[in-house]
């Protein structure tokens, strides 16, 4: 078991470029919530909602937001950083355990004679590293992982347990992927002999006119997948291989767990896509673009830089660079809102009108 790392309260805040008050010297052992905090946990309350939390624990040290009356919260030391939340980036990296996987070669790895590994390279039991791959220097490859024929993986790559990656990826350095993340496997492309009953639908929507039920033939994958540096994704996530073009991830694009990208997909630099969201096919995301949780994306539409959606969006069609979506359809959110809260009164107007129509259908016209 790793052995708990030790801090001053002055040496993290100056690894945070933060202020410090009170007992710089005192020592911490790890992080915490307010109420769970003992004397060598350094409390994590950057709001004062959590701060009132404190009392319930026995902290001496806290990381707090900017202006906070650290004395009166009985506390000994705080450090406070301009961003508090983004401060949680630089001490969750300094407590942060690992995963404690071996270095070196793992007896068990099978690795193709071919292969080109980098210097100071970890690979753990039962991996399968194919013919042609190039694993980069620095990196740490899991237990059962298997990287494929011709594979690249950039320096400092990190692959949890159980990652697959496919035939021909090339993939950029300081790339992650956490346990189950399956990456270049063939697209979901198929079609029928003749015109068929989907491609009816789109083009009418909703009328399958006189075509008739056919069986479905494949279209192989013949692109790769490609991504850039800086880039994460989440367990159990699926990147699909293009069907002549590469599927593209770009620079410091983060994706998080249960995401399928579909086959041809480009996604641009520094997007945030959520839990159990799903790109199809060929559509394309610019830079900075945030899906949020559910979101579903329709194939072969562009959404611009910028772009956000809420959870559980289903986006349809086009959207501009800059515009914050909601619903299904995808309309503007405060569009959306309006439309939401006009549902619920909904149920109170049918009763208005029915107790108006039994007024109006009671009045006798002779009276």
């Amino acid at each position: 078991m790793p052995q708990p790392t030790e801090y001053s309260v002055g040496d993290i805040a100056r690894s945070l470029g933060a202020d410090v008050f009170g007992d710089a010297e005192i020592t911490v052992v790890r992080v915490s919530e307010p109420q769970d905090a003992g004397p060598q946990d350094l409390a994590i309350a950057i709001k004062p909602e959590y701060a009132q939390a404190l009392a319930a624990g026995r902290a001496r040290a806290a990381l707090l937001w900017e202006g906070a009356d650290w004395q009166s919260m009985g506390l000994s030391a705080a450090i406070i950083p301009a961003r508090p939340r983004f401060a949680m980036t630089g001490v969750t990296r300094l407590f942060d355990p690992g995963q404690g996987m071996a270095s070196g070669i793992h007896p068990t790895a099978q690795i193709d004679p071919t292969a080109k590994i980098g210097q100071d390279v970890s690979i753990g039991a039962f991996c399968v590293v194919s013919a042609g791959a190039r694993i980069g220097d620095a990196s740490v490859i899991g237990p059962q992982c298997f990287i494929g024929w011709d594979v690249v993986l950039g320096t400092m790559t990190i692959l949890r347990e159980q990652v697959s990656i496919g035939a021909r990826a090339v993939i950029g350095r300081n790339f992650i992927a956490q346990p189950g993340a399956r990456i270049g496997g063939d697209g979901f492309s198929f079609v029928t002999p003749e015109k068929g009953a989907v491609e009816a639908v789109r083009e009418t929507l909703g009328d399958q006119a006189e075509t008739q039920a056919q069986g479905w033939a494949r279209i192989h994958s013949l692109g790769a997948v490609r991504i850039g540096d800086d880039v994460e994704i989440g367990a159990n996530t699926t990147i699909d291989n293009g069907t002549v073009r590469d599927t593209i991830i770009g620079n410091g694009t983060k994706i998080d767990n249960l995401v399928q990208i579909g086959h041809n997909v480009i996604i641009g630099r520094d997007c945030l896509i959520c839990a159990h969201s799903a790109v199809a096919g060929s559509t394309r995301l610019g830079d900075n673009v945030v899906l949020g949780g559910m979101t579903g994306v329709s194939d072969n539409i562009f959404l611009g830089d910028r772009v956000i959606t809420g959870g559980g969006t289903k986006v349809l069609s086009n959207i501009p660079a800059g515009r914050v979506v909601l619903g299904y359809p995808a309309m503007k959110m405060d569009r959306q809102i309006e439309i939401f809260k006009a549902l619920r009164r909904v149920p109170r107007m049918i009763v208005d009108i029915a107790a108006l129509q039994k007024a109006v259908f009671k009045s006798d016209p002779k009276d």
